[in-house]
């Protein structure tokens, strides 16, 4: 649970660390504002992606499931600073399919609390298995980091890109190769993880 008034306490120290007023008209009602908007970004703390996966449908037959291009926004855990950009996740079911939307909030679970991009990715993955229990699962995330855009080696644009497989994806390269023919990639990726571009952490 968010505690509002902590994260009140927190700012006016920040803005004080600063050397601002935080008695100015301006930032009288930061930190309030602040503390609301954190309960928002950081909602999924209090949530489980168990939540939105138990739902499940039964189907006599399937091939891959496919949702790409899931926007997502998320505060790096090492900067507090955002990283966003789009997830691909795809599964083969094992006679049991979820609601496509509830891909799009397991997502949400994830990336709404400090997260790491490589952990989220595999997170999501591994959420997916536990609970829909398919043959296979296979997740994509690229995402612009803005403690690579604003501060640090400030390369604005750069992308980072991470891969996490499961099952037949992981084991058979058909499948990923599928998954990537899917998203109009036309390229595999051989390892179960893999940067773009490398982050300065």
């Amino acid at each position: 649970m968010v505690n509002q008034t902590k994260i009140e306490q927190a700012v006016r120290l920040l803005l004080e660390g600063i050397g601002e007023d935080v008695n100015r008209e301006g930032l009288r009602e930061t930190p309030d504002r602040i503390a609301r908007m954190y309960g928002e970004i950081f909602a999924g703390m209090d949530e489980d992606a168990g939540e939105h996966l138990a739902k499940t449908f039964t189907v006599e037959e399937s091939g891959i499931v496919l949702v790409k291009n899931i926007t997502f926004y998320s505060i790096c855990e090492h900067h507090l600073m955002p990283f966003y950009g789009k997830a691909h996740i795809a599964y083969l079911p094992d006679g049991k399919v979820v609601g496509l939307s509830k891909l799009a909030r397991t997502v949400e679970v994830y990336a709404r609390r400090p997260q790491i991009q490589e952990q989220m990715t595999i997170q999501i993955v591994d959420a997916i298995m536990e609970h829909l229990k398919p043959q296979g699962a296979i997740v994509m995330l690229e995402a612009e980091h803005l403690c690579m855009t604003m501060r640090g080696v400030e390369k604005p644009g750069s992308r980072t890109m991470t891969l996490a497989s499961r099952g037949c994806f992981q084991e058979d390269a058909k499948w990923q190769a599928l998954f990537f023919q899917m998203l109009g990639e036309g390229k595999v990726f051989n390892q179960g993880l893999a940067n773009e571009n490398p982050v300065d952490r």
